[in-house]
């Protein structure tokens, strides 16, 4: 099965570094012309760079998810550029930090939240009339395996997550009839800087220990790489995936099955 997506534009929240660039990347491999957004200017810029090089079409452009005038910035530079938006990686995600509810900082619980729920949102509400325009499009929001269940310490981003996956199903259910999908990615453990926090947040004093275990724990015994993650991405973007909508696909080496 080749996937090819030359000809569409693709437009990706949280491109500058982890899952998101892996995302452009791939995007960019597959014949995309690839808008990334992210907030950290030099790591975007580093994203299209490596795009560049291997003679793909892409843009950066820099954008805080939760502001709703950099929302609707980076759609309208993508509009005025590529003219249409063909598939839309609502990604930009941050984990917060690991504290039980009772000693959980309001500010980081109130930043993640503004990251993590109204950036998607927000990312939902301006790019979906564009593709209602167009009467096509695929959007993938990035929630994950911590949408599905609960986990100790981690109140902020589960939460964040299970409200990732209820505006999956509602946008879907409200485009339907628009020829418009939009369904979501639930990560388990990644090979990115999140997980290097996240490890260091449940043991600070030997956060290699954690990830030895971690990785015990997940049936097929590792993390998943970026591109892995990114492969997904494109599956849910593309006509294989006709349709499905309003639905997530777990790329966790089986840990919700146990």
């Amino acid at each position: 099965m080749k996937i090819d997506y030359t000809g569409k534009v693709a437009l990706v929240t949280g491109g500058g570094s982890g899952i998101g660039r892996a995302i452009c990347i791939e995007f960019a491999k597959a014949g995309a012309d690839v808008v990334c957004v992210d907030i950290d200017q030099n790591m975007g810029e580093e994203t299209v760079s490596l795009i560049n090089k291997e003679g793909g079409e892409s843009l950066f452009i820099r954008a805080d998810v939760t502001d709703s005038a950099d929302v609707k910035n980076y759609v309208k530079q993508t509009i005025d550029r590529f003219k249409r938006i063909d598939v839309f990686s609502n990604n930009a995600g941050w984990e917060g930090v690991i504290k039980p509810i009772t000693e959980y900082p309001e500010d980081v619980f109130n930043k993640v939240m503004d990251i993590n729920v109204r950036g998607v949102f927000l990312g939902l509400k301006y790019v979906l009339p564009e593709m209602i325009r167009q009467k096509s499009g695929s959007i993938i929001n990035t929630a994950s395996a911590a949408g599905l269940v609960g986990s100790p310490g981690f109140i902020a981003y589960i939460a964040s997550k299970h409200a990732v996956m209820g505006m999956t199903k509602t946008a879907a259910l409200e485009v339907a009839r628009e020829g418009v999908r939009v369904n979501a990615i639930c990560p388990g453990a990644v090979n990115t800087r999140m997980m290097r926090s996240i490890e260091k947040g449940v043991s600070p004093s030997n956060p290699e220990e954690f990830l030895s275990s971690r990785e015990k724990s997940i049936p097929d015994g590792r993390y998943a790489e970026a591109q892995e993650i990114a492969h997904k991405v494109l599956f849910l973007g593309s006509e294989f995936a006709s349709h499905m909508t309003g639905h997530y696909l777990a790329i966790d080496g089986g840990a919700l099955a146990t």
